[in-house]
Parts: structure tokens; sequence; C-alpha cells
């Protein structure tokens, strides 16, 4: 017998699966948010007598080594670990685009303090720029956060001033400019749609990025400290029990890997929507 498969069309299946990651990325951040539905523990009260203990009634995921309830921590680690990605990311783009925007309008010597600028954050790895700001600040959540929010705003800034900088060489500006149209309006009316969409695309690929980062840098001690529940952290206080309670790192770790491949998910789909050079061959 032949078998036959069931072909959608391609933006039939972008649309399945956005709607798929939306639906799931929705529902874990109103569980995060919402943990106060679910908070039946105290999760900084440690229970020595409890210690380790096995999926229950009243522990679904058991408990830690510090015998506190480890689906607690978990709900109150995403409410952590995603709500300062989402703050880092907005603190990043608030700054880059107006940054970016008005170094590629004003050009001249506006434009090119800000290309040195840029080229010198540039000149090293994401990575390694944190590892050393954080070093210096000192190991916190509140400087990790203000570690990322410096390494990338320059990446908004760049990719926003390369989009003004094309567009500004356009008909539709050059006349929008002899007709006297203010410059605010310039922005707003013209420049701002062509910039939206890219910003959103890298955005929605970066959320990911920055969840990974903040995890990682817990992870080594350089973010949340004890005892606040944050997933890379939870992970790094649960290594020495890998191999009688192995599921003490797995649980934060497939909570992040779920929603760094759901951020992922929509950030393709975004990028096929606002692919201006599709747009323009169609």
């Amino acid at each position: 017998m032949k078998r036959f498969a069931v072909r959608l069309p391609k933006k039939r299946k972008q649309k399945i699966q956005l709607g798929i990651a939306i639906a799931f990325l929705v529902f874990i951040v109103i569980s995060v948010i919402y943990t106060f539905l679910f908070l039946k523990h105290d999760p900084y009260l440690t229970n020595l007598s409890g210690r380790l203990e096995s999926i229950s009634i009243l522990h679904p995921l058991g408990t830690d080594h510090l015998g506190r309830d480890v689906l607690t921590r978990l709900l109150l680690g995403g409410q952590q670990t995603i709500g300062y990605s989402f703050l880092a990311l907005f603190a990043a783009v608030v700054i880059g685009v107006p940054v970016g925007i008005f170094a590629g309008y004003k050009r001249g010597i506006i434009d090119r303090v800000f290309m040195r600028i840029a080229d010198g954050f540039l000149a090293f790895p994401e990575t390694i720029v944190a590892i050393v700001l954080v070093g210096l600040l000192g190991p916190s959540i509140s400087n990790l956060i203000l570690a990322i929010i410096l390494v990338k705003w320059v990446n908004y800034a760049r990719l926003v001033r390369s989009t003004v900088l094309v567009e500004a060489q356009k008909e539709y500006i050059l006349v929008a400019r002899i007709n006297g149209l203010s410059p605010r309006k310039m922005m707003t009316k013209h420049l701002f749609p062509h910039i939206i969409g890219h910003v959103l695309v890298m955005a929605s690929l970066d959320l990911g990025k920055i969840i990974l980062l903040i995890s990682a840098f817990s992870y080594i001690g350089l973010g949340a400290q004890p005892p606040m529940p944050e997933w890379g952290a939870m992970l790094n206080d649960s290594r020495p029990y890998f191999e009688s309670m192995p599921q003490l790192m797995v649980y934060p770790g497939l909570a992040i890997v779920f929603i760094v491949l759901l951020t992922n998910m929509i950030g393709d789909y975004l990028r096929d929507r606002f692919d201006v050079k599709k747009e323009v061959r169609s």
C-alpha cells in the first residue's frame, strides 16, 4: 500500500507552529505569574527532616537538598528567569532604538561617535564582555541584568541605524523632506514602520539567548544568588545530587530548553513574516 503524507502549505504550517508556540508560551507565562495559585509551600523555608523526598501528593515534584518544595521553586524560578529576561530585553530595545534612529538620521559627528562606541562593544564576544562587567560590578542578578543591557543595546542601535540609512536614500524620503515634513513625523510615519519588523524579529530571537545567558551566569555563580529560586541557580544547587536524584537538574533544565525552543519558534515565524526581501519580490 502506498503511504500518503498530508502536506500543508508553508504559510499554514507556519501559522500552526506560531499558534502552538504562543499557546504554550502564554500558558507558561500565566502559570508563572499566578504562582500564588500553586504556592502551598514557602519556597525559602528549609526542612532538613524532609530533604530529597521523591514525588508525592504533598510535593508533586519532590523536595530539594534543603527540604524545599521543587514545584514551588520551579514556578518562582520561571518568574525570576523569564521576568528578568523581559526586563533586560525591554531596556536594551528602549535604549538602542532611539540611539540608532538619531545616529542614522542625523549622521555627521554623532554617527561617527556612536560607531566608535559600538565598535568598542563589538570587539569582543558578548559573553566575554558580560563576564568582565559582572566581575567588575560583583555577582548579583541586578548587576547581571545591567551587564546584559550594556551588551545588547548596541545590536539594536546598529540594526536600526543601518535600516534608517537604507531608507533615507529612497525617493519617498527625499520627497517628504522637500515637502517640509518635520523630522518627528518623518520618523514616526515613514521610518518607524520599516524599523519595527526588524526589531521584533531580533527581540524574539534575543529573548531565548538572554534566558540562556541569565541561567548560565546563575549556574556559575555570577547571577542569581542563594536562596533566590532561579532555574540556573537551581541547576547549580542540584549538581552534587545528580547521581542520587537526577530529576532535581532535569526539571529546571527542561524548563529552560522548552521556553527557549518556544521563543525561537516565534522568532522564526516573525523572521519569515517581516522578511523585507520576500515582500519586495512578491
